[in-house]
């Protein structure tokens, strides 16, 4: 049974090893020894054990390309270029990486800073090495900056690079400990930009794949960098608290060690101290000062067997005392990064709170390398076991995500959620157990199950109780979704949403039911415009062949069906490309219809009359109905084709819509309503009332007895008279009268009417 408290207790206060901060172009002299890069290169020979004398060979090349490549390179400390991926190359080699990966390391500043090509390393170290280098090349050249749509685009690439190969990104993540151990060698200025990057996206993607010892790692050397006076006070403040402790933490451990001995169960017994970041974060999240943290100090039982893992355990438990509440089994239900322990928190000597972590050998490993944990396998066992499975769930969704999302901005709000994954656990009706991220909801879990579930959605029980979608799910939840054929994605959805899965699924497929629809308005619209020009209809996709082929040139769209989505979202104005149809038939020798053109032209000024464009409430996602206005069949009504934005319709006396109409008179086309409106619409009522008790429930109650549904209420704070808002939904103008004629004959409404904006 070996101990090594004191040896990490101290590792959290050690001082940055000198070495590389960022290149230094230009002849920089050198003040570090000159067999540095060697006496480097010999110690990564060291920890090769794990690869056979060829691929140590293949390395030992890698190496001396690099040294030549760098040559007359120097870093901001002094010390030759080729130091700094030496050391990345240790650390990809402490996870036991493959050669391929080792080599890439060493060359991956080779490409950027030496003018060496990718085809000059695939014929000199193979296609896999050549891939890895340019990969890390490419993420090498992304700037964060402050502005959200660069940093989504950088951020995407990131992750699709390491969707790809996740090679690519542990080699990346070594790179960017290594020279955040030596930033303090880099100007001052430099270090909030590149630790705040750090905090907010390196560290985050090392938890996501289970690199927990990189990920504590960043965390604290990001919160020395950003806010060095609060390190240096803290970390005096852990010394002082060590120091005080420390009869109390070796008196712990010897009776831990007598308990364990007593039972003949054998276990590696490990101290560990909380580190200075997770110390500030529980202070400045929870208002704490140091001395109201108890946890500072714990202990890690490694052992042979999960059945050991219970029963180290149960010794642990007859020593001291546990506090309730604080014991956590991540073996039976493991972390969503594949971590596995168990976590109790026992009452040592002096009162003193002590975590204990237990796990096995196996488990250990995954808990510290994670993902890297299927290279540790392979070089232990001969295989990857349950480690090769660790973060490729994550890894596959990012692409699902990317085919869904072309949009930057849209990719990272999807991800950045899952960056911080704070577990929940449920369970199917068949008991299967889900991991979701904390506050996810109904159509979350559906959407974990499969994304034709969550699209069919329409109910759910929770441990046997019909609950809403919108419910927050809870530990040891039982949830059974409840789905119907017809059903579709509702895009009130994207409002309480937490997973990134689901987000995308529903987004994905409100865009694509937009462009079905888009597609058949834009046809439409296209046919109104022609006959504007004569022409009765559009003309036939076969017999005119010649013609679009012509027309969509002149348009620029692929097809015959993007053109029409274009027209329905306002991409392009339809009597434009009605003019260049015509234009096209005339010169085929087909004259426009005289007639037709007569009657169109002598009955242009009744606009609205004329319109084709017949609204019944059924269009979905192609028509929106204007929220400043709020139309109602019965209204008189334009329609405004917004850029992007499919038809928009507004009430005809709108402000708004007269001063688009007075700035974009050719986006606007006729419209009309059906003869039977298909749904209720919503509109807007302000009702001004004298302040008297009951007085909201008795206006409810009328405009629920005139059949109209409520669907917001908003009030001004109640003085002698008060201002109520109300969005109604009615059938037509006829029936919104009916309400408003009912509420003014209401005791203490003194006036109730419809919200319009200003005529422009």
């Amino acid at each position: 049974m070996a101990s090594s408290f004191h040896a990490v207790l101290t590792k959290t206060q050690a001082a940055p090893p000198p070495g590389s901060g960022a290149q230094q172009p230009g002849p920089a002299a050198p003040v570090a020894v000159p067999d540095a890069a060697a006496a480097s290169f010999a110690a990564l020979l060291d920890k090769l054990d794990y690869l056979d004398e060829a691929q140590t060979q293949q390395v030992r090349e890698a190496y001396h390309y690099a040294d030549r490549a760098h040559l007359g390179q120097w870093r901001s400390s002094g010390e030759p270029y080729i130091t700094h991926p030496i050391a990345v190359a240790a650390l990809c080699a402490s996870w036991k990486l493959d050669a391929q990966a080792l080599m890439a390391a060493l060359l991956h500043d080779a490409m950027e800073d030496c003018g060496i090509t990718k085809a000059d390393l695939a014929e000199r170290f193979g296609t896999a090495v050549a891939e890895l280098v340019d990969g890390l090349t490419k993420l090498d050249k992304l700037q964060f900056n402050t502005r959200e749509e660069n940093q989504a685009e950088s951020f995407r690439k990131m992750l699709l690079a390491m969707a790809r190969d996740v090679r690519v990104i542990l080699i990346k993540l070594a790179d960017r400990t290594h020279n955040m151990r030596t930033l303090s060698d880099m100007p001052r200025s430099k270090w909030h930009r590149i630790s705040s990057e750090t905090l907010e996206i390196y560290a985050p993607i090392a938890h996501r794949l289970g690199l927990n010892q990189t990920y504590r790692e960043l965390q604290d050397l990001s919160f020395r960098h950003l806010h060095p006076w609060r390190y240096a006070t803290l970390a005096k403040a852990v010394a002082r608290s060590r120091s005080r402790s420390r009869d109390v933490v070796q008196k712990v451990q010897a009776e831990v060690d007598a308990a364990f001995a007593q039972t003949g169960l054998p276990v590696r017994l490990a101290g560990r101290e909380k580190t200075l970041f997770a110390i500030y974060e529980k202070m400045h999240g929870n208002h704490l000062s140091f001395a109201q943290v108890t946890d500072l100090y714990g202990f890690r039982v490694v052992v042979r067997s999960v059945l050991d893992c219970y029963t180290a355990l149960g010794v642990l438990h007859q020593t001291y005392k546990p506090v309730p509440g604080k014991f956590k089994d991540h073996i039976a239900i493991a972390k969503l990064n594949g971590y596995q322990s168990l976590h109790t928190t026992l009452v040592g000597p002096a009162g003193l709170n002590v975590e204990f972590q237990v796990r096995t050998e196996e488990m250990h490993i995954v808990a510290e390398a994670g993902i890297a944990a299927h290279w540790l396998y392979k070089a232990r066992a001969g295989e990857g076991g349950e480690a090769e499975r660790l973060g490729t769930q994550w890894l596959q969704s990012l692409l699902d995500i990317q085919n869904e999302t072309r949009d930057a901005a849209e990719f990272w709000d999807h991800v950045k959620v899952d960056l911080f994954p704070d577990a929940v656990y449920v369970f199917t009706p068949r008991s299967q157990i889900l991991a979701l991220p904390r506050g996810a909801t109904v159509v979350d879990f559906a959407y974990a199950i499969h994304s034709d579930v969550g699209d069919r959605t329409v109910g759910a029980l929770i441990n046997g109780e019909e609950e809403p979608l919108r419910t927050e799910l809870k530990n040891g939840d039982v949830v059974e979704v409840r789905t119907a054929q017809g059903a579709r994605p509702n895009p009130a959805w994207l409002g309480f949403v937490r997973t990134a899965r689901a987000r995308s699924k529903i987004r994905h497929y409100l865009k694509t039911l937009a462009q079905t629809e888009s597609v058949g308005l834009g046809e439409r619209l296209l046919t109104q415009a022609l006959r504007a020009e004569g022409v009765e209809q559009l003309p036939d996709a076969q017999a005119h062949a010649a013609l679009w082929d012509k027309l969509l040139r002149f348009t620029g769209n692929r097809t015959q069906a993007e053109l029409m989505t274009d027209i329905g979202l306002g991409r392009r104005v339809a009597g434009i490309v009605a003019k260049r149809v015509a234009v096209l038939l005339s010169e085929g020798g087909q004259r426009p219809d005289a007639l037709l053109l007569s009657r169109e032209r002598f009955g242009a000024h009744e606009n609205l009359s004329q319109g084709s464009i017949t609204l019944d409430g059924n269009e979905s996602a192609s028509v929106h109905y204007a929220q400043c206005c709020r139309p109602v069949p019965g209204d008189p009504i334009v329609g405004y084709l917004g850029r992007g934005e499919g038809l928009v319709v507004h009430h005809a006396q709108c402000g708004n819509a007269q001063r688009l109409q007075h700035k974009d008179a050719e986006r606007f086309i006729a419209v009309d309503w059906a003869d039977e409106p298909a749904r209720t619409f919503e509109t807007g009522i302000t009702v001004t009332v004298t302040n008297a008790k009951g007085v909201l429930a008795r206006i409810a109650a009328v405009i629920a007895q005139s059949e109209a549904d409520i669907v917001r209420v908003d009030m001004d704070d109640a003085m002698a008279t008060t201002e109520l808002r109300f969005v109604v939904a009615v059938r037509d103008l006829a029936h919104l009268d009916l309400v408003l004629r009912n509420l003014r004959r209401t005791a203490s409404v003194l006036r109730a009417s419809r919200v319009l904006p200003p005529p422009a």
